[in-house]
């Protein structure tokens, strides 16, 4: 039978080398795979290209590696994290900025095998003309632009041509997960890890619970065994959701 669950977490990040990409889920503080990214770091690995929503708001998960001076690029749609500007205007990380939307769809095409596609967001901006700064000197000048991106006018609408994100690997955090991997995420914690997931060529899942094969329905399933290679158990430091946020939200509605 397969079981794909793994004791060590340092055994199987120790597969991750450095310069690799990564796409990384989690929403904020939500579904943030800490213990994978903490193996990183007790692992040494550095100069790597990380795919997030946002870098984070203190120095846990992705903003670990960035404190640390792991990251080489970032390729986020929110970046928030004071130190990330200083380290972007120094010259030190290079930062490809993208909206959201795109940035989850850009990583679902990956993972579906889509090269490509179309989209309105950001066309007619400096995010596809050529013009924002991916990199800067580290005497404050500019270094290195974003290169401008095609662009189609499409029933009189320009669009413009984003390519899927194929990561070297995937890091995500499920609520719950059976020995074939089929995960399940809760509330906020299910925005990027599907697609987080599915984009990496190498996915590892961090989980809070871990059932036998068939206790989890196909129903439950949001991100399928087939996507995910290897399992590894939560250190419970970062929630699987946002559950104050959650809870406040319930009480409002």
């Amino acid at each position: 039978m397969i079981d794909k669950f793994r004791s060590d977490v340092l055994s199987v990040v120790d597969a991750v080398p450095s310069g690799a990409s990564i796409a990384v889920g989690g929403f904020g503080s939500s579904g943030r795979p800490d213990a994978l990214i903490d193996a990183l770091c007790e692992l040494d690995r550095r100069d790597l290209h990380v795919y997030v929503n946002n870098v984070g708001h203190d120095f846990t998960g992705v903003g670990r590696l960035l404190h640390e001076g792991r990251l080489r690029r970032v390729t986020a749609s929110f970046p928030i994290l004071q130190e990330f500007y200083d380290e972007y205007f120094a010259g030190r990380v290079e930062l490809e900025l993208i909206p959201q939307g795109t940035l989850a769809e850009r990583m679902r095409a990956g993972g579906a095998g889509i090269p490509a596609f179309f989209t309105p967001s950001g066309a007619g901006t400096m995010l596809s003309d050529g013009s924002f700064t991916l990199r800067y000197s580290p005497e404050g000048g500019v270094a290195e632009h974003v290169p401008a991106k095609e662009t189609r006018m499409i029933n009189g609408r320009e669009y413009v041509l984003e390519e899927g994100i194929v990561a070297d690997f995937g890091f995500v955090k499920a609520h719950k997960a059976d020995r074939k991997g089929n995960l399940r995420f809760r509330l906020s914690a299910r925005n990027f890890n599907p697609m987080a997931g599915m984009s990496g060529r190498t996915t590892f899942a961090e989980i809070e619970q871990l059932v036998d094969v068939d206790e989890l329905h196909p129903d439950d399933v949001h991100l399928p065994g087939v996507f995910v290679d290897d399992l590894v158990m939560s250190t419970g430091k970062a929630p699987a959701t946002d559950e104050p946020a959650a809870a406040a939200t319930r009480k409002a509605s």
